[in-house]
């Protein structure tokens, strides 16, 4: 009889001890899902070794983070990244090919000797001319030369990632989220990479906008030149292209087209294209090139490649350069 009299004011004691035992376990489990979340589908799932300096992650391979490089251009995210891209002297502009295409020692120490400010203004997604024409009005950069790589660079569908940007002025709290969150992933898998994984990363200079990959994946697919003209493509670039040179604060004679190569380079059709708008079209086709996704060249490809483009466009940038800070002087 004592024993039954007593067990229910037991019962009765231990009931607040488990119910906090269970909302912590509940937690817990929460928690780690949570975490688990972070580190396969969102920024943890990359590695955190290109911060440092001035560079911030541009992308992230995973589903929960992806691109920033769009947003932190168009809602001026990053200190003073509109600053840079106006003072920059030589323009670069295309898709991520240009992005990695020039990015690099070869095209710094180019600079550095001339020596003059430039910007790769390049971005991810098959962009093309639609989200950077946008861009150039907003910031007005006025330098002294471009370098426009052709490669579907005047198409005019609107990638996805930047039609959200320019159509959702709501995602400037998505972005810096997402902005917010590399503090974190830099403080942590900087020291320690093992919390982080291996997914494929992008991390850009707020300086010059150059790209510096991380991944663990790695191809050498070689090269190829298509040297046929697609009369169709041309036709329909050559009116956009000519509206969007005229845009521009220079003069023909201080544009130079190039193709950056890759698996598919269509040689003939840039080289037609620049003819029929009058610029100059300098793509060096070196041998054994390779990329290292079918699309993108490889470190020592684009060294090789951005050194010989630097050789033949180089004497026409210096003269830009020169005649644009005579007439500042």
């Amino acid at each position: 009889m004592k024993a039954s009299v007593l067990a229910p004011g037991r019962i009765a004691a231990m009931r607040p001890a488990r119910l906090v035992m269970y909302i912590m376990l509940v937690l817990c489990a929460a928690l780690a899902g949570y975490v688990y979340t972070l580190r396969t589908d969102g920024i943890f799932s990359c590695p955190a070794a290109g911060y440092g300096g001035d560079r911030y992650l541009a992308y992230c391979q995973a589903p929960q983070y992806g691109d920033y490089d769009h947003g932190a251009f168009w809602f001026a995210l990053e200190p003073g990244i509109g600053d840079y891209l106006a003072r920059a002297e030589v323009l670069f502009l295309g898709n991520s090919r240009v992005q990695f295409g020039f990015s690099g020692a070869a095209t710094d120490a180019w600079m550095r000797a001339l020596p003059a400010r430039h910007f790769l203004l390049g971005f991810a997604y098959w962009e093309n001319y639609t989200f950077e024409r946008e861009l150039l009005r907003r910031i007005r950069p006025h330098p002294a030369a471009y370098v426009i790589n052709i490669d579907d660079f005047f198409e005019t569908r609107e990638t996805d990632v930047a039609r959200s940007v320019m159509q959702n002025d709501s995602l400037r709290g998505h972005y810096r989220v997402k902005r917010a969150w590399q503090w974190p992933h830099r403080l942590l898998c900087s020291p320690v990479p093992a919390l982080c994984g291996g997914n494929e990363a992008f991390f850009r200079s707020l300086s010059t906008g150059e790209y510096q990959r991380f991944a663990a994946h790695w191809e050498h697919v070689p090269v190829a030149y298509e040297q046929n003209v697609d009369r169709q493509m041309l036709a329909d670039y050559t009116g956009r292209a000519s509206q969007f040179l005229d845009s521009l604060p220079v003069s023909r004679g201080c544009i130079v087209m190039t193709m950056v190569p890759s698996s598919r380079t269509r040689m003939g059709t840039a080289r037609a294209l620049a003819q029929a708008l009058g610029v100059d079209f300098i793509a060096p086709e070196l041998a054994d090139l390779t990329t290292f996704d079918r699309s993108h060249l490889n470190a020592d490809s684009a060294r090789r490649w951005s050194t010989a483009f630097f050789q033949s466009a180089g004497p026409r940038i210096r003269r830009c350069v020169a005649e644009r800070r005579g007439t500042e002087s």
